[in-house]
């Protein structure tokens, strides 16, 4: 890597950047996820040179997913910047562009970490600001809004866009009232972070929401805010799509239920849902002939296939990894039929030597095989047993699916 002078003799005229302080030392890694953004990134980086290095020293990380020449056009574009620009190019995209950013946290080596995306709606022109802001307030955390007095969704284009953009961050907050206090804007991918107030081995991204992530998993006390306007976008085209919408509902599902309280819950509300393809299977079988008793057994498949499903791809999808579909699909089974076997004993148990009556057993015995139901799906079918966690970790540090590249 090589590095240079500072040449650059003047600011933008932005009179935000102009009056920002940044007290030395206000070293800042500049971290752009990229993906086929051949277009923007040499626009990207003359205004980096214009704005940043001449107010706080500087490098630039680009983690690069492309599948185009972007990581080539980054090289070339490097050779007339003053600071530092490191390639980071990941053959497999793994979480997505929070993914990508994930990696640019590792890499980085200064006090302050900046993310901002390489389509030029983000300025560059204020990442001084997010330093200077963060330094002034102590903040380990500073986000650039567009919803406080100042800020502009003015290139956010279209009404549905917008629509979507005002309901995701509606979502956010609703459910997350105390993570997301104090930050009007967690849609935000612009955003300055202390190096040390954040933890990327924690960090569990799933699309382009990392903001969201942060916050959520690794908040710092203090967070603060600066107003930004969101630009057009320089060259190419949008990423978003409707197949990132739902890898977003799905992050903010895992997101919810990262306590065990709250995947508790969803995992009782799930197995409610079972009754209704259990019902339907035994009036199905009934209905052909078959005894109610084999009915019974048979049609409490249907729910415990149901329910596997959804617990799949809602509450443990980031734990499918520790055993394969077979196991994890044999061990649920067997503990949700294990839950029929033995309610029965329970509630003759409360019956005969507790002196319960009949309804209020049978409902403790629910509540109680439903603990164990929940504590035995958690410690038999998703967690990794450590012999396997620690060689998969050791694999996958071993297959280097990453190129780095310094300019």
């Amino acid at each position: 890597m090589s590095s240079f002078e500072s040449t650059v003799p003047g600011e933008l005229g932005d009179p935000a950047v102009g009056t920002a302080e940044v007290p030395e030392p206000g070293a800042v890694t500049i971290v752009v996820p990229t993906f086929n953004e051949a277009g923007n990134v040499p626009e990207l980086l003359r205004r980096i040179t214009e704005s940043v290095p001449a107010r706080l020293p500087c490098e630039v990380v680009f983690v690069d997913d492309s599948t185009d020449d972007t990581p080539g056009v980054i090289v070339r574009a490097a050779q007339d910047c003053p600071f530092p620009v490191t390639v980071l190019h990941r053959e497999r995209p793994t979480g997505g562009l929070g993914g990508a950013v994930v990696e640019g946290l590792r890499a980085a080596t200064s006090d302050w970490i900046v993310v901002m995306d390489g389509d030029l709606q983000h300025p560059p022109s204020l990442v001084p600001e997010l330093v200077g802001s963060g330094e002034r307030s102590g903040a380990g955390l500073v986000v650039a809004s567009r919803y406080i007095k100042g800020g502009s969704r003015a290139g956010l284009a279209g009404g549905y866009r917008i629509a979507v953009s005002r309901g995701a961050t509606w979502l956010t907050k609703t459910l997350f009232p105390r993570r997301l206090r104090g930050i009007s804007d967690p849609m935000s991918g612009f955003f300055a972070i202390r190096r040390s107030a954040v933890t990327a081995d924690i960090l569990q991204p799933l699309g382009y929401k990392i903001l969201l992530e942060l916050a959520v998993r690794s908040r710092p006390r203090q967070v603060t805010e600066v107003p930004f306007v969101f630009q057009d976008r320089f060259a190419g085209e949008s990423k978003s799509s409707a197949r990132e919408g739902f890898r977003f509902l799905r992050h903010l599902a895992g997101l919810r239920t990262a306590s065990p309280v709250a995947r508790m819950v969803v995992f009782g509300l799930i197995g409610a849902t079972g009754f209704l393809p259990n019902l339907l299977g035994l009036y199905m079988l009934t209905a052909v002939g078959l005894h109610y008793l084999p009915a019974e057994i048979l049609a409490n498949q249907f729910g415990v296939a149901w329910n596997f499903l959804l617990i799949e791809h809602l509450l443990f999808r980031e734990r499918r990894r520790h055993r394969n579909r077979w196991d994890r699909m044999g061990r649920f089974a067997l503990l949700a039929n294990a839950d029929l076997v033995l309610r029965i004993p329970l509630i003759a148990l409360f019956v005969r030597h507790f002196g319960m009556g009949a309804l209020s057993a049978t409902a403790l015995a629910l509540v109680t095989t439903f603990v164990l139901r929940f504590a035995g799906t958690e410690a038999l079918v998703y967690l990794p047993r450590r012999s396997r966690a620690a060689e998969a970790d050791g694999g996958s540090r071993g297959r280097g699916h990453t190129t780095r590249g310094d300019v």
